[in-house]
């Protein structure tokens, strides 16, 4: 059997592979406005509970791509213990690669916290555009950002980042605008990161002898330090809800007719209101 991945055994306690609350993935649907028979196209979907969710509560149809198959087996299990099976259909392949070979548009189209298919933000938006059946649909990012300038030195573990207002300018260069974000707060990157450490030591344990047992130690113990010392501080984590800029007197009639439609449509509208839409924490690092 091979050996699993460093990215496959951090994963292994999450469901959703994100900082981010299964309460605060259900008010994302509820904003949306999802229904039945809706279709949405997940790239890099991961373990698909997200799609999986959403199916069982909204009845939307779904199609996610992830390139690594050990999430897909993931997925689709997922999908049959919540008797959406039916409904949801999972592709093995590279995000960008799958676009340019299928040219079926869907009602919404979403990259939660992958990016990289893209080549960053702006190219993920470029991607994602396409694949929409019209510029009424709605795109979902999901995106790190930083919280406050960190040090030059300071090394996260999440790669780049850039700041909401980046995020904002990059969503109306391509002609989008943001309607809507929930964002993550501390609790939610502590119990994401945090279960990594579990993760990979309880694997550490049960496998000491393996080959990349101390590759898979030290890049543990560096990803911790990093978040402890810099991430934790610095860095914050939302899902951003976008839809072509209502710019024209053409398009203001189609726009007020969305936003109607979402609103009359959203089935727990008032369970939406409960939920608080937490903001992170904007005090300096030393105060944290």
């Amino acid at each position: 059997m091979p050996t699993p991945t460093y990215h496959q055994i951090s994963e292994a306690n999450h469901r959703h592979m994100n900082p981010f609350s299964a309460e605060k993935i259900q008010l994302i649907g509820e904003i949306c406005g999802l229904r039945p028979e809706q279709t949405i196209l997940d790239l890099a979907c991961g373990k698909g509970e997200m799609l999986c969710q959403w199916s069982s509560r909204f009845g939307i149809k779904a199609t996610g791509v992830d390139s690594q198959a050990p999430f897909l087996d993931v997925a689709k299990q997922r999908s049959e213990e919540l008797n959406v099976s039916d409904r949801l259909s999972f592709v093995q392949a590279e995000a960008a690669g799958y676009l340019k070979e299928n040219t079926e548009t869907f009602d919404l189209v979403s990259c939660i916290g992958a990016t990289f298919v893209g080549g960053g933000f702006s190219g993920t938006l470029a991607i994602m555009k396409p694949a929409r059946k019209g510029s009424d649909s709605l795109l979902l990012v999901g995106e790190p950002f930083w919280l406050q300038p960190p040090p030059a030195d300071a090394n996260t573990g999440w790669g780049e980042s850039s700041s909401l207002e980046s995020i904002l300018e990059q969503s109306e260069n391509a002609d989008l605008e943001i309607i809507e974000m929930v964002l993550a707060n501390d609790d939610d990157f502590d119990r994401y990161e945090a279960s990594q450490w579990k993760a990979i030591s309880d694997w550490l344990h049960d496998n000491p002898n393996a080959a990349v047992s101390q590759e898979y130690s030290e890049q543990m113990k560096k990803r911790r330090l990093n978040y402890l010392r810099n991430a934790r501080s610095y860095l914050g984590w939302g899902i951003f809800v976008l839809r072509e800029r209502c710019s024209t007197s053409s398009r203001t009639k189609a726009c007020t007719a969305w936003r109607s439609d979402s609103l009359s449509l959203c089935p727990n509208r008032e369970s939406a209101a409960s939920v608080p839409k937490e903001r992170p924490d904007f005090r300096s690092a030393s105060s944290r």
